[in-house]
């Protein structure tokens, strides 16, 4: 029976990170192939790459969050089958649900969904003391900070692109100036997100200053690459027609200003007092959004498409990045229970080995590739084109964004949903364009589904659990 169980445990954990490929996977390359930064194939080919090396070379963190941290398991040290089969169902339930998920297009969490999944069993079989309810506020807490972390570091990265390069006098001459410094940002966290966590596997673990050390010095040589190959390319002949621009996105910023203290005035204000200011207040927010729409028609210039090619470039480059650090965190949601299964079964007891074996990492990453390559495209359709309209720059500030919140939340060994910091930074960047510049009617179905996450991967977690008590006990 042992074998048996071992045989179904790993074709239904293959199975789930096959899903994780096909829907999570799509928050890493999502931006980048509505950007049009990288084709549908390109971005493939890295994200397998990538995805496969962040789970082989950091996954260990988050892993044993979930295979030791939801639930208690000394409830179960009397009926170690009984938790081995509330695993495998766990893997099962979570996967069905994810299938489901991306059949639709919709970017859920892997993390909520595998989280649910064990909470159900556990509730159903041992009642609530079987959770580790501090553990579960705490990614609760992690859960709710991610999308908020990645839409205000998105919203600042991408307002600041705006202000110094896409609204300033020579767009192309600023990109140039500051493109060096996002390399070294990008290269310097990336590197971060290697030192720091270390790579156990390859016996590599650094202390905190030789990490930051070998961080600083990846992102120095990562700049002055960067700065030899812009200064090899001449920028073109450039007229100044942008002063008019400039004097546009000032004009903005006083407007914002000024219906923010007259909305406050509104709340406060009654009678003929309160009328004239609404008055004022509609006026006003007309005479902004015409002139963003000037902006907006200013940045599709020729010089702005010069823009556009050095940033998708870097979000080529921040793409890679997601995608290493997706794979470090999220392929926990498949290895974590399918570890502890193959502990139970091969011991007899729960006793939770430490570290995951480097095979079943493997195994991990290699199915997170073959469902990225096989149905991925359907959500990667939603993140990249549906939410709001992408270019480079944009794609960039929302990756760099999500990317750093992820690798944080790996170090730390929380189990963050790498979908709600994601497309929390692109809610971000189409903030930072204006409310209208969202697909209002998309975010509702994405957070719909994100509500109903969790009690369907609890609800097919308990149905597959009671289908294998009754085949196994």
């Amino acid at each position: 029976m042992e074998t048996t169980l071992l045989v179904i445990s790993l074709i239904f954990g293959v199975y789930m990170t096959w899903n994780i490929g096909a829907n999570d996977v799509a928050n890493a390359m999502g931006t980048s192939v509505g950007s049009k930064a990288l084709t549908l194939t390109k971005a493939v080919i890295l994200a397998a790459i990538l995805e496969f090396a962040g789970a082989f070379l950091i996954g260990d963190n988050v892993s044993e969050t979930i295979q030791n941290g939801i639930l208690n398991t000394s409830l179960f040290l009397d009926k170690p089958l009984i938790l081995a089969l509330g695993m495998i169902a766990s893997l099962l339930g979570t996967g069905i649900w994810l299938q489901l998920a991306s059949y639709f297009g919709w970017p859920v969490s892997t993390t909520h969904t595998i989280i649910g999944s064990l909470f159900g069993f556990g509730i159903v079989v041992a009642g609530a003391s079987a959770i580790h309810w501090n553990e579960i506020y705490y990614i609760v807490i992690s859960w709710i900070l991610s999308p908020l972390l990645g839409a205000t570091i998105s919203y600042i990265v991408f307002h600041f692109i705006q202000k110094k390069i896409l609204y300033s006098p020579n767009p192309l001459k600023a990109a140039k100036r500051l493109a060096p410094l996002f390399v070294f940002i990008t290269f310097f966290a990336f590197g971060l997100g290697i030192f720091l966590n270390g790579m156990p596997k390859l016996h590599l673990n650094f202390n905190f200053v030789p990490a930051i050390f070998l961080s600083i010095s990846l992102g120095a040589v990562a700049a002055l690459i960067g700065i030899l190959i812009l200064n090899r390319k001449k920028t073109p002949p450039f007229e100044d027609h942008s002063a008019k621009h400039q004097i546009d996105f000032q004009v903005i910023r006083g407007l914002n200003k000024s219906i923010k203290h007259l909305r406050r005035t509104e709340m406060y204000a009654t009678g003929e007092l309160q009328s004239t200011v609404s008055h004022m207040l509609t006026n006003l927010s007309a005479a902004s959004h015409d002139t963003r729409k000037k902006l907006d028609l200013h940045v599709q210039s020729r010089e702005h498409s010069q823009v556009e090619k050095i940033f998708s470039v870097l979000q080529i480059l921040s793409a890679c990045f997601v995608a290493f650090a997706h794979g470090g965190n999220d392929v926990a949601n498949a290895i974590g229970p399918l570890a502890a299964v193959i502990s139970i079964l091969k011991t007899g007891s729960i006793v939770m080995q430490p570290g995951i074996p480097l095979w079943l990492l493997a195994v991990g990453g290699g199915g997170i590739v073959v469902g990225l390559m096989t149905w991925g495209w359907r959500v990667i359709e939603t993140v990249g084109k549906k939410i709001t309209d992408l270019t480079p720059t944009r794609g960039f500030a929302a990756e760099i964004s999500a990317a750093l919140v992820i690798l944080l939340a790996s170090r730390l060994g929380l189990p963050i949903s790498t979908t709600h910091t994601l497309v929390g930074a692109v809610l971000g960047i189409g903030l930072a364009r204006g409310i209208g510049a969202l697909n209002l009617r998309i975010l509702k179905d994405i957070v719909g589904a994100w509500v109903i996450t969790i009690p369907a991967g609890a609800l097919f977690t308990i149905v597959v659990f009671y289908i294998l008590k009754g085949i196994f006990i």
